[in-house]
C-alpha cells in the first residue's frame, strides 16, 4: 500500500489540511499526520525526515505558516519527494509562507502547491504514487471524468434555468 506522511507545524493547521487527508485517503493512500516544527522541535524534524524512507513513507507533504521552513528542513534530510504546503496566517495572507516554501536552494527542491492547498498537495502526492503504483493512475483518471461530469451538469443547469 503507498504510504506518505502529513507534518505540520502547529496544530492550528490541521483546520486547513482535513481535506488533504480525506483525499489521500479516498485514493487508498495510507497517511500518518504528526505536528513537528522545523523551529520549536528540531531534533523532531531531522530524527523523523532521516527515517522517513526506512519506516516506509514514499512521499513527504509539510505544511507550515509564517516562516515556513518546515518543508525545505525536511527536504533538507531526505532523498523522498517533499511537497510543502504554505499555510495562510494573519499576517500576510500566506505571502510569507509561499516564499519561505518556494525558494529552495539548487540541490534541495520542494514541490509546492498554492496557500492553503491541501487537496492539490494530496492529488500531487497520488500523482507522484502512481509511477510505483498504475492503480492510482486509474482512479486519478476516474476522478477527473467525474470533475469533467460535475462541470458538464453545472452548465446544463445554468443554461436550464436562463
Amino acid at each position: 500500500m503507498p504510504k506518505a506522511a502529513l507534518i505540520m507545524g502547529s496544530k492550528s493547521d490541521w483546520p486547513s489540511l482535513e481535506g488533504c487527508v480525506k483525499v489521500l485517503r479516498s485514493f487508498d493512500i495510507e497517511v500518518e499526520v504528526h505536528v513537528a516544527s522545523a523551529h520549536r522541535t528540531p531534533e523532531k524534524v531531522a530524527v523523523f525526515a532521516d527515517s522517513a524512507r526506512d519506516n516506509g513513507f514514499e512521499v513527504i507533504i509539510a505544511a507550515a505558516g509564517k516562516a515556513a521552513h518546515l518543508a525545505g528542513v525536511i527536504a533538507g534530510h531526505t532523498t523522498l519527494p517533499v511537497i510543502g504546503i504554505p499555510v495562510k496566517s494573519s499576517f500576510m495572507d500566506g505571502l510569507d509562507s509561499l516564499l519561505s516554501t518556494v525558494q529552495m536552494p539548487t540541490g534541495i527542491p520542494v514541490a509546492t502547491v498554492a496557500v492553503g492547498g491541501g487537496d492539490n498537495a494530496a492529488y500531487l502526492t497520488a500523482q507522484i504514487l502512481s509511477i510505483k503504483y498504475p492503480e492510482l493512475a486509474g482512479k486519478l483518471a476516474a476522478h477527473r471524468v467525474k470533475m469533467a461530469e460535475a462541470i458538464a451538469a453545472d452548465d446544463a443547469a445554468l443554461n436550464a434555468s436562463l
